[in-house]
């Protein structure tokens, strides 16, 4: 039995925000106070990671908060440091909470001699001694497999069911998911029959890797108002695209809803600039100011859905409730405001 009764969080810096945001929910929760474990994450001179945790963790339930967002290599390292360092502390049970999941894209060999990259960080992550991962919208479900322990990886389109239904409220009849490749309607079709909207899809090809050489809208998106769903946005170029032909086919406005807001080189400014109404990211990977000042980007908080499930895994309680409209609601009560997107 564990010493302390209490789930214990640990933050690497990846995300600073988002685990003080996690901890306060769960102290509302809980209705005691629930704080990070003081601890001393830095970089020796040739940037090696070093870390100290300054309280007691032995036979503890910890949970280490670290997405593997930009600069992957970095965060990731110290999530497994952190690891390693709890569990020569005789942490009774480490859970790595990884909001965003880098390395995702690597998840299958496209062409010859390339690795699996995904694969390669699910065993680092194993024989760091983790021995469970929490995670959102994983770019592929079946990197779960790559673990040879217990995976839960929530999804984010309940959520923007909810946001839809509070954003959309006087609209929601002519709204029309899309899709904006072949390889994201198991997606898109999942949060169409949340809000039973109609499903589109925009099928590009390509005639060499980063540039789309062609679009075809597949539906009538005729005078509707369109939401693309996707698990990210990095540079944002096929995102606007997809905004920009469904406009030329009618559509009467077009929204997107991305779970990771990787927002990469020009992506801000694409964005800033481009047909799309508004768009809204989750903070699972730390916004930056220029994604913040955007005025058409709104920010979906992820620390309650989060937070609820770091308590259900504590209490050994179901985790995939929090797929159900009913589990959020009451979470989520006055944090998705109407109209901030429409």
């Amino acid at each position: 039995m564990p010493a302390n009764l209490e789930p214990k969080l640990i933050s690497g810096n990846a995300n600073m925000p988002l685990s003080k945001a996690i901890a306060r929910r769960m102290s509302m929760h809980r209705g005691k106070s629930v704080g990070l474990v003081d601890a001393r994450l830095e970089r020796f001179n040739d940037q090696e990671v070093f870390v100290e945790i300054f309280e007691n963790v032995r036979g503890e339930d910890m949970f280490i908060i670290q997405p593997t967002s930009k600069p992957a290599n970095d965060n990731l390292m110290e999530l497994l440091i952190m690891a390693d360092t709890l569990r020569r502390s005789s942490a009774r049970r480490i859970t790595a909470v990884i909001p965003y999941f880098g390395y995702a894209r690597q998840d299958r060999r496209t062409k010859a001699r390339t690795p699996i990259s995904a694969k390669l960080v699910a065993n680092m992550i194993v024989g760091a001694g983790i021995e469970r991962v929490l995670t959102m919208d994983l770019h592929a479900a079946q990197i779960q497999g790559f673990f040879d322990i217990p995976v839960d990886n929530l999804y984010a389109s309940p959520v923007f069911a909810l946001d839809i239904k509070a954003q959309f409220a006087d609209a929601l009849g002519d709204v029309m998911i899309v899709s904006p490749d072949v390889g994201g309607v198991a997606r898109a079709r999942e949060l169409a029959k949340r809000i039973d909207a109609p499903l589109s899809i925009v099928d590009k090809r390509r005639e060499k890797a980063g540039e789309v050489a062609e679009m075809t809208v597949i539906g009538d998106v005729t005078d509707k108002i369109c939401i693309i769903v996707d698990d990210m946005c990095d540079t944002a170029g096929t995102l606007c695209k997809a905004a920009d032909i469904l406009l030329e086919n009618g559509a009467r406005e077009v929204h997107a809803y991305t779970t990771h807001g990787v927002m990469s080189g020009p992506a801000v400014e694409r964005i800033t600039n481009s047909a799309l109404k508004s768009m809204v990211i989750t903070d699972t990977i730390q916004p930056t100011e220029a994604v913040a000042a955007t005025p058409n980007i709104r920010i979906v908080p992820v620390a309650p859905i989060f937070a609820q499930a770091i308590l259900n895994i504590w209490n050994g309680t179901s985790v995939s409730s929090l797929f159900e409209a009913t589990s959020l609601e009451p979470i989520y009560e006055g944090l998705l405001v109407r109209g901030a997107g429409h």
